[in-house]
């Protein structure tokens, strides 16, 4: 297998993680949540090492989960304050987790062996180069098999939890009153966010991870009425991201994460003017076109 594609193959498997969670993010209205999980777990990669002095993928996991649901419950404590707005409590919350985060990876940075301007924008390019032996000499890129895992895990818990998820996205309250647990399975949704987040750290960086994760689905959500179809298309418009975009940046010779995320941005463009029921030059359209006046009768 060739390093492109590779590199494409990683990419997708980023996309298909965050397409399974984005659609839920954006329809809970809690898109910028994503972005302070992924940013909020690096103090948890630090603090992994300090103790363990280990970068294996299930300690590093289980460090980053930890500081996901301590951003979670820090949120939701100064919003249960009713001092500050959702915004307010996230722009409070997360800074602080990250520059911490950002302390530790600094002071603690030649033991732990993790470059900061790498986890926040990634170099994917270097994906190939990182390979575990899979038995029988067969090397396959370690990004690539973690990420394959964590697909996997994210699909077992959509697919498990399919019911509670739709039925507290769209009515929390009703999903209350029949004991689903809501606020549960939202901070299960936000830790299956930083497990995606951590795990796609060294490949793609922070910043692509949250653009997989929410324009995907920002994108699906003009284009379907059904949560189903959202899912699939949030997958499907991340694997065109990853596949035009590396051909874009191999084109261009520029930044494959950031061509990529360009091209996500760009799908996410076309559909808010040409979606057949939300765009804005379709409605447009529609109200512009003058309608057929019936045939006269004889």
């Amino acid at each position: 297998m060739s390093d492109d594609v590779v590199i494409v193959v990683v990419a997708g498997l980023v996309a298909t993680a965050c397409g399974l969670l984005g659609p839920f993010l954006v329809l809970r209205r809690i898109a910028l949540l994503s972005d302070a999980v992924s940013h909020a777990v690096l103090p948890g990669i630090v603090a992994v090492w300090l103790v363990w002095q280990t970068r294996a993928p299930l300690p590093v996991v289980v460090g980053a989960a930890a500081f996901a649901v301590l951003c979670v419950l820090g949120i939701d404590a100064l919003r249960a304050t009713g001092l500050m707005a959702s915004d307010a409590a996230i722009a409070l919350v997360f800074p602080a987790l990250f520059s911490l985060g950002v302390l530790g990876v600094t002071r603690y940075a030649d033991g732990i062996h993790l470059d900061l301007d790498s986890t926040i924008y990634g170099e994917i390019a270097f994906v190939p180069f990182d390979s575990v032996d899979l038995g029988g000499g067969v090397g396959v890129a370690r990004a690539a098999v973690t990420l394959a895992v964590v697909v996997l895990l994210n699909l077992a818990m959509v697919t498990l939890l399919w019911k509670e998820l739709k039925a507290t996205t769209f009515d929390p309250a009703f999903g209350a009153t029949v004991r689903l647990r809501p606020q549960l399975l939202s901070r299960l949704l936000l830790v299956a966010v930083a497990v995606t987040a951590v795990a796609a750290f060294e490949a793609v960086g922070a910043i692509l991870v949250v653009t997989m994760l929410i324009v995907p689905a920002a994108t699906a959500y003009l284009l379907t009425d059904r949560l189903v179809v959202m899912v699939a298309l949030a997958v499907g418009v991340g694997w065109v991201g990853a596949v035009a975009g590396h051909a874009l940046a191999v084109t261009y010779d520029s930044s494959i994460a950031g061509a990529m995320g360009l091209v996500c941005s760009a799908c996410f463009v076309v559909a808010l003017l040409l979606s057949p029921k939300h765009g804005l030059l379709t409605r447009r359209l529609r109200r512009t076109t003058p309608r057929e006046s019936p045939a006269p009768r004889p």
